[in-house]
């Protein structure tokens, strides 16, 4: 983040590393930009014309690119930063040199550039750009000549030529110079130009302090003063050498907490630095920001970098580009931005916006431009600022970020207090927080607040109106004396910290107890960094699990960041190294909150707890800028040849390099200082030495583990030659199959839940929410995939465009597949049919395969895609094909549960068995399908066809079917084998298991069964096989051998009583698992109640156990019976006055038996007998009466008739051993799907 990394103490404290000089160069003369130049040589190559015919004569010279050279730098070179010449000069003139003549605006132009270095630390640059009269008589010939070249080839050049509509046209425009607003609409005679004879030529020249930290406003008061005194009308009061010599070498950096003096050439210019308990330095007006994007935006621009998307700055303005992508990054403390930044992106990397990875990238928009022309190669997961507009597109669908309103509401009271308005997109000149006078008589009522009444009454005096106040607001007064200037920037630099305050104490909150959760689990640093990848660092389940609702969805996306990643990683390093900076910063805040806090419960909860230090934060910057601790030494005149570098008004001269190359020998102020800091430095390396680790192999570890996208954070902006390309080409590639390899990994352990049983969290299961994050950042990745390399650009999803492209062509491919998504009303755009795609090919099992038939087609690809694309490397192509394979062993319902409002069609099939029962039946049949998400309603089946289908709301995941038919006619008795029920868009098939009768006189009488339904297994002919599936989340390993317990129960079998507690056991111990889990995540408690393996199985093997139910020559008696023999018992018990005598509470359980029973009996459902047992004991369980109705069935005489002396129910110990297993349940609340107590009036 800004700076922190950038000066660490190794580096001596020098406020300046480098003073630069960029412009043309008269001794070379006139160059076309060979980087721009190639640009359009790739962009022509792209698009599939002649590259050499793409010089680019149709623009005027004056507009054209043209080299510029670093002039002079001084000092040569700096040991701890070497100088790069190529970059400096690409960034401080990112579209090379800018001629102007007298006819067009030459306004300075001020704007900061940063370079990233390898191992991540950064280094700021900040440039004045000016405008200086040619004098080279070349150079002007040059110029007359082009223009006249340019006139013979294209006569009608007097119009400006329509824009092509080549699909990057717009991006290659942002190579011609971008005219400044003011530029007078006609250039000389003819527009655009120029006649050496009559007109003054101008070039660009730029000035650039490259420094270590980013003090943005004390350079840029440095080098305007710098400018000022070569345009004033009197030479400056010392040589210019004094002063640069001065920054160079005489001011320090001032030290953490610290203020500092030094003087520019006409006036004293401060800075200060936070200390280190504080946030660190950000000196870019945070203030502007907000005023160029507005509160609202801004949120949801911060919630994208968070989430890491790809963002693209897009403004006229380099240092708008600057500012706010500084902003965005500073307010993401204490975590940092992982992946490609580059704020300002020169015109010759323009390729790297086809990079498939998070980047932060600023583009300069040549004015005038429409954004709509602006084909960009990849969009689904891009979030487009648009500054210069105010507004900010959005990708669809990601989470926001918490408590989002109370957020945005605290910062505006914040911007208020300022006077800027939170809604931003007010025009400021160059200062922010301007706000009209409508606009500051509201605030003035908003505040009622005492500085600004006697602003006010200070006005009426002065007859000045309100309106002409000025940023006003803030605590702000001119006190002791402080220029306007130094009052604007005391303003900026309370209005930084207060709002950086806000933001930050969001992260305070929500990662408050974060430490709880990260797993240290290597000995040492070098076993560590060694297994880094295979180590799990951090508790995500428990630690979501330990969080709000509400910040769930934001959260469970957001700890799958890199930046997240590695802030964990530099918590883990800290055991054995000194503490990264920022993560010192933010350890201290929180245990300062928990002393004041001793572990509130308000931690846990979602309320809003608004940020507590804003005064102090404010106050401490205000009394460092008060009170200058430090004051530099002045500029003072040189040892210097007399008569070089003469004053001459308006050009800036010509620098004596000797006196500048080297640094003072006698021992000034700070060199003690310096000195103190390499003695820390030696003995810093002596320790990291002493680590058995060398460094390089450290840092090569380090590059390793620090995942992909590390090692291209920054592209090398002095090498572009093609070969330099394809190479970085070549790493997004490998990058992108080490990303597929990880996701599908990390997909596979928490669905197969292997690390939470490792970890001891004992049941194995992912969240929905967890895995919904994960398959959202699988089709952000396919969509990554298909975007890279990208031939022209059709839609906003390259990977739907290819589809389409192929269902053109084929008639294969699912055709069924695309089209349904196609007609889902719900979805409106491209990116959300190709999402719908993934997740129904992820569900249906066969991603992997339709993507390979997809990608079969190599004359398609071949048009789609250029050679360096990762669709064309077929290695990779293979690799990443077979890890989207692996996830064909796991059910996923990632398309059923998110399109919950799409109509489904269901195909139902009805299996009788032959060999028993008439296959034919008179009566009429009907059946009901039920699901999580709601029922089909009954539907009448055609006799004897036993199939039908029809369409239906989505149900979800299937649980129950009603089946049952009138009993008419003869052949009314039917058989029934199961029940199978498909869902023609997923494939999902569903088996509800039956095998009982359905009629009356036969069985239990039963006209009606509520089956319980199971995925069935997909067929052995498809080609993934059929031990592709885990079990189901209620299976746990101990369950699999009870299957064959109830299942064998009615064939004979006779399963011991131990078995039977076992069983009982099982099922309570899963019921209440159902209920430990997340609400989202449960699954089907009807399963758990009704299922093979539920309650009401286990019961009615303990029941059934010692029970005479085969009588001789007589009908079979079922459990049924002997319930209502009981309640018979005691109803007429009642009567004769027996249960008098016995305690009030159980007279009225034997009461409620009676009433529930009679219920069910009069209920209209034909349900057969056992069919009312399974009802009794539901909605006992419901109403927590079950351990009350056993001991009056165990008490009733009649059990002696009708179950043996051996039977559980006749052993007191057993039953006193169900009642306590069963008395767990009350502490749940069991609620009974409609389908099972449809008719019931209790």
């Amino acid at each position: 983040m800004s700076g922190t990394n950038a000066a660490s103490g190794a580096a001596p404290c020098r406020f300046a590393h480098y003073f630069v000089i960029c412009g043309i160069d008269t001794e070379t003369g006139l160059e076309p930009d060979e980087l721009a130049a190639l640009y359009q040589w790739l962009e022509a190559d792209r698009q599939g014309r002649d590259p050499d015919t793409a010089a680019n004569f149709e623009q005027s010279p004056l507009k054209r690119t043209f080299k510029s050279k670093v002039l002079a730098h001084y000092p040569e070179n700096v040991e701890w930063n070497p100088f790069d010449q190529d970059a400096v000069n690409m960034l401080c003139m990112p579209k090379g040199l800018s001629f102007r003549t007298q006819a067009d605006s030459r306004e300075p132009q001020f704007h900061s550039f940063l370079i990233t270095r390898e191992d991540g630390s950064r280094t700021y640059g900040f440039v004045h750009t000016f405008y200086e009269e040619v004098t080279s008589p070349q150079i002007c010939s040059a110029m007359q000549t082009l223009y006249q070249m340019h006139q013979a080839e294209n006569p009608s050049s007097a119009t400006p030529s329509s824009s092509s509509s080549s699909s990057m046209d717009s991006l290659a425009s942002s190579l011609d110079e971008a005219d400044s607003p003011s530029s007078s609409s006609c250039r000389s005679a003819a527009c655009g130009g120029y006649d050496a004879s009559r007109d003054t030529l101008y070039v660009s020249k730029a000035l650039c302090l490259i420094t270590p930290m980013p003090f943005m406003h004390g350079c840029r008061r440095f080098l305007s003063q710098m400018h000022r005194a070569v345009t004033a009308a009197s030479p400056p009061p010392l040589p210019l050498e004094s002063y640069v010599h001065n920054i160079l070498y005489e001011v320090p950096l001032p030290p953490p907490g610290r203020s500092l003096k030094f003087h520019g050439v006409y006036e004293p210019i401060v800075c200060q630095r936070p200390g280190p308990g504080e946030l660190p330095l950000a000196d870019f007006p945070l203030g502007q920001t907000f005023t160029l994007l507005g509160v609202e935006n801004l949120v949801q621009l911060f919630n994208c970098t968070l989430l890491e998307m790809q963002i693209l700055l897009y403004s006229q303005d380099y240092q708008r580009l600057m500012t706010v992508a500084e902003g965005i990054t500073t307010l993401l403390f204490p975590f940092q931005w992982q992946h490609v930044y580059v704020p300002i992106l020169p015109a010759s990397l323009l390729h790297f916006l086809d990079a498939p990875v998070p980047y932060l990238m600023g583009l300069q928009s040549k004015e005038g431009t429409d954004r709509s022309k602006l084909e960009l190669p990849q969009e689904a997961n891009l979030c487009f600022v648009d500054i210069d507009n105010h507004c900010i597109e959005l990708p669809e669908d990601f989470p926001q970020f918490p408590n989002k309103p109370e957020f945005i509401q605290e910062l505006s009271e914040v911007l208020l207090r300022y006077g800027i308005s939170p809604v931003g997109g007010l025009e400021d000149d160059g200062r922010n927080g301007n706000l009209g006078g409508e606009q500051l008589a509201v605030l003035e009522l908003l505040q009622g607040n005492a500085t600004l009444e006697r602003l006010q009454a200070l006005a009426k005096r002065t007859g000045v109106r309100v309106e002409a106040l000025r940023g006003v607001g803030g605590e702000g007064e001119g006190q002791g004396g402080r220029t306007a200037i130094e009052e604007e920037e005391l303003r900026n630099a309370k209005l930084n910290v207060q709002l950086r305050e806000v933001f930050a104490s969001r992260f305070t909150t929500m990662f408050a107890d974060y430490e709880a959760f990260v797993i240290q689990s290597a000995p040492d640093l070098e076993s560590w960094l060694t297994n880094r990848e295979q180590m799990h660092n951090f508790d995500k389940a428990s630690f979501l699990s330990d969080q709000p609702e509400p910040y769930l969805p934001f959260l469970s996306h957001f700890i799958e960041t890199q930046m997240f990643a590695t802030f964990i990683d530099n918590k883990i390093m800290s055991q054995w190294e000194e503490k990264e900076p920022l993560l010192r910063v933010f350890d201290g805040r929180i245990d300062k909150a928990r002393l004041y806090n001793v572990r509130a419960p308000s931690l846990r909860s979602s309320n809003y707890q608004r940020c507590t230090v804003l005064k102090e934060s404010a106050q401490a910057i205000e009394q460092r800028l008060m009170k200058i601790d430090h004051t530099a030494i002045h500029p003072h005149l040189l040892d210097m040849k007399i008569g070089q570098g003469k004053y001459e008004q308006g050009f800036f001269p010509k620098l004596q390099s000797d006196v500048l190359s080297v640094g003072p020998t006698n021992n000034n102020r700070w060199s003690s200082r310096t000195a103190t800091a390499q003695r820390r430095k030696d003995r810093h390396r002596q320790q990291t030495e002493h680590l058995t680790l060398d460094n390089d192999l450290k840092e090569k570890y380090m590059q390793e583990a620090r995942s992909l996208g590390k090692n291209l954070r920054q592209p090398k902006l002095s090498d572009l030659s093609p070969a330099v390309i394809a190479q970085t080409n070549w790493k997004f590639v490998e990058g992108l199959l080490k990303e597929c390899r990880m996701k599908t990994k990390r997909m596979l352990v928490e669905k197969m839940g292997r690390e939470a049983v490792e970890l001891g969290h004992g049941e194995a299961n992912i969240t929905g929410l967890e895995e919904n994050t994960l398959i959202a950042s699988l089709c952000d990745l396919l969509e990554r995939i298909w975007s890279h390399g990208l031939q022209v650009k059709q839609g906003k999803s390259a990977l739907w465009s290819h589809l389409l492209h192929y269902q053109a062509r084929e008639e294969k491919l699912e055709q069924q597949q695309a089209e349904h998504i196609q007609s889902m009303g719900e979805i409106k755009t491209d990116v959300g049919r190709a999402r719908a795609w993934i997740r129904l090919s992820l569900e249906k099992k066969l991603l992997s395969q339709h993507l390979k038939q997809l990608l079969t087609r190599q004359a398609l690809t071949k048009k789609l895609y250029k050679r360096y694309a990762f669709l064309r490397c077929e290695e990779e192509k293979e690799q990443f094909l077979f890890h989207l394979l692996s996830l064909n062993t796991v059910d996923y319902f990632c398309f059923t549960s998110v399109f919950t409002t799409i109509m489904i069609p269901y195909r139902a099939v009805i299996i009788p068995i032959k060999k028993l029962s008439n296959a034919m039946t008179t009566s009429n049949p009907w059946v009901c399908v039920s699901g999580e998400l709601g029922d089909s309603g009954v539907r009448q089946i055609t006799k004897n066809i036993l199939e039908m289908t029809f369409d239906c709301q989505n149900l979800g995941k299937l649980t129950t079917v009603q089946l049952g038919h009138d009993n008419s006619g003869l052949l009314a008795k039917w058989l029934v084998d199961c029940v199978m029920v498909r869902n023609e868009i997923t494939g999902h098939t569903y088996k509800f298991p039956c095998g009982r009768w359905l009629g009356k006189g036969v069985d239990d009488g039963s006209l009606e069964r509520v089956l319980i339904g199971e995925l069935a297994l997909p067929n052995a002919d498809e080609d993934f096989g059929r031990g592709c599936r885990t079990p189901d989340m209620q299976h746990s390993p101990g369950q699999t051998r009870r299957v064959s317990i109830t299942s064998m129960g009615g064939r004979g079998y006779k399963p011991t009583s131990a078995q039977i507690q076992e069983a009982i056991g099982e099922a309570v111990n899963s019921i209440c698992k159902h209920f430990h889990k997340p609400e989202k995540e449960r699954g089907s408690l009807t399963i758990l109640l009704c299922g093979e393996v539920g309650l009401v199985g286990a019961l009615e093997l303990f029941f059934h156990n010692g029970f005479k139910s085969a009588r001789l020559f007589q009908k079979t008696v079922f459990v049924w019976d002997f319930v209502e023999k009981a309640v018979a018992y005691m109803e007429s018990a009642d009567q004769m006055g027996d249960m008098q005598e016995t305690a009030e509470p159980l007279g009225l359980t034997c009461v409620s038996l009676c009433h529930y029973v009679s219920a069910i009996n009069s209920s209209p459902r034909n349900i057969g007998k056992d069919g009312k047992f399974q009802l009794l004991v539901c909605l006992g369980a419901r109403d927590r009466l079950l351990i009350q109705w056993l001991p009056l069935l165990v008490e009733c005489p009649v059990i002696q008739r009708m179950y043996e002396e051996s039977a559980l129910l006749r052993d007191r110990t057993t039953v006193n051993a169900l009642i306590a297993v069963l008395q767990t349940l009350h502490d749940f609340p069991i609620t009974l799907e409609a389908s099972l107590v449809k008719g019931i009036d209790l």
